[in-house]
């Protein structure tokens, strides 16, 4: 039986309240002090008397209550720590002063294929085949910034957090997976990224661009996205990565256009301890590492050079690489998704792309839209950008003028959203009002395209407005060319505008 004692604390009383159970002959096998109370397991005590044994601790002075409890305190705190060390999913490692092994977690004996009792006492830095770790870990104070290490020919990423009492008295040195840390920057990268209820519009090219994305996503083969500049892609991408089984793993993206060769290559396939000057010391796993079980996205494909496309084409085959300056072949899980504003047929067709990997990356495949094609998804996509840019400025929202969404749908935007939305963030800066005209626009120095005749030269309202009819019907027709066409570009009536269009004689006969 377990009893809990409560007192007021003086010299010599916990010799007392035992002097007591060993007049009764109780075997006393736990004792814990923690002032005011004293825990006792006497397994030989009878509940029944408890309450005779309680009246005789209660003539010691400063006893006040004796209580059955079910578990010493240091017994729940030891089965506690038991479960937590064997919950966490990464390896966890506790060592002393000297480095060696104190506890270890099970995550730890399961990587290190030994019995955890066979890891209490090891040298930390034997364990991983660096005795020098050892050394630099004592004589540091424990304090070491991340490096990789390899346990049981796996690597980690080591992570060491000090025990400090008056000095260094050990330490917690937690190993990260590379596809742990790839979860990790996930996260951070990805927090605020959703499927495909973050694609706004409601135009038809946008509807069929995401019911086939939505059936390429559930495939696992690789996926091309082409666009022009600013179209989305990579949202496309996330969303396609959130709605394939894939979900629960990283997503990580490299720009192939934003990094010199040698760079982009050790950033995707990572470099081995010592492969060049400057590296860190035990090498760093590359995108595709971090990436395991996920995806990679390869943002402007068609700028990565011959060599690194040489080395892609060979991962797609098997799944299997090296590290930059390393020997060790390595095989990860990892789904490619690229894109591109250019022409990779073109490309192929001058030598500038490999025609094999053109195949290899092409085996899905989806288009998005330009921003002019998309019809009025462009002044809902002007209005939500509206909206946001109020929200970071603490101000109203704003509304666009009749003018300025005129202005909007004529524009070609070859910038397409991207340049929507700095269009509008920059007059919602440069505005003191709260409705966006279409002169804010071009305040904010967009370039928007001129839709009517020059105020100066309109001799009265009528003229103005039909100046601009006129001028925005012959824009829009050649690339609209029916009275169904352009009343949906315009989201109006076909009647209205087959009238419009043989008021101003359109087409030209």
């Amino acid at each position: 039986m377990r009893i809990e004692v409560t007192f007021t604390d003086r010299v010599g009383i916990a010799h007392e309240i035992l002097a007591v159970l060993a007049l009764r002959r109780l075997n006393v096998v736990g004792v814990e002090v923690d002032p005011p109370l004293i825990h006792i397991d006497a397994p030989g005590l009878d509940p029944a008397a408890l309450p005779a044994l309680s009246d005789a601790l209660r003539t010691i002075a400063g006893v006040q209550s004796v209580a059955a409890i079910d578990m010493l305190p240091g017994t729940r705190r030891r089965l506690h720590l038991d479960a937590l060390l064997a919950a966490l999913p990464d390896p966890v490692l506790a060592v002393d002063r000297t480095g060696r092994v104190v506890v270890a977690s099970t995550a730890a004996a399961q990587v290190a294929g030994l019995p955890e009792s066979r890891l209490a006492g090891l040298d930390i830095g034997g364990l991983f085949g660096e005795p020098a770790l050892t050394r630099e870990l004592t004589a540091g104070g424990f304090r070491m910034s991340g490096r990789e290490v390899t346990l049981n020919g796996q690597p980690f990423l080591l992570e060491v957090m000090p025990i400090v009492d008056v000095e260094a008295a050990g330490a917690v040195i937690t190993l990260f997976t590379p596809s742990r840390l790839g979860e990790r920057l996930d996260a951070i990268q990805n927090f605020d990224e959703g499927g495909f209820d973050r694609i706004l519009g409601e135009s038809p090219p946008v509807r069929a661009l995401k019911a086939r994305a939505a059936r390429v996503a559930a495939m696992e083969a690789p996926l091309l996205i082409l666009g022009e500049t600013g179209t989305g892609k990579e949202l496309i991408a996330h969303a396609c990565h959130r709605a394939s089984p894939r979900r629960d793993k990283p997503f990580l993206a490299l720009n192939c256009a934003a990094v010199p060769e040698n760079l982009a290559e050790s950033e995707l396939f990572g470099y081995a301890p010592g492969s060049f000057t400057g590296a860190q010391r035990g090498g760093k796993p590359g995108l595709l590492e971090l990436a395991h079980g996920g995806t990679v996205f390869l943002d402007e494909i068609g700028e990565m050079s011959a060599y690194l496309q040489a080395k892609l084409l060979r991962f797609l085959n098997d799944g299997s690489f090296r590290r930059v300056g390393g020997e060790r072949e390595q095989k990860v899980d990892v789904r490619v998704i690229s894109a591109t504003h250019r022409s990779l047929e073109a490309m192929v067709a001058d030598h500038s792309f490999r025609e094999d990997l053109f195949y290899r990356l092409n085996v899905l495949s989806l288009s998005v839209p330009p921003l002019r094609e998309r019809g009025h998804d462009i002044l809902l996509l002007a209005r939500h950008f509206i909206a946001r840019a109020a929200a970071q400025a603490r101000r109203p929202p704003g509304r666009l003028t009749p003018a300025a969404a005129a202005a909007l749908l004529a524009n070609r935007w070859p910038g397409n959203v991207r340049q929507l939305e700095n269009v509008i963030f920059r007059a919602m800066t440069m505005s003191d009002g709260g409705a966006l005209d279409a002169a804010d626009l071009e305040l904010a120095g967009a370039g928007m395209q001129s839709a009517g005749v020059p105020a100066e030269e309109a001799d009265s309202w009528e003229g103005a407005v039909e100046g601009f009819e006129r001028t925005l019907l012959r824009r829009l027709y050649p690339r609209f060319p029916s009275s169904r066409k352009l009343a949906a570009r315009l989201n109006t009536s076909h009647t209205m505008i087959a009238n419009k269009l043989r008021k101003y004689g359109i087409p030209e006969r």
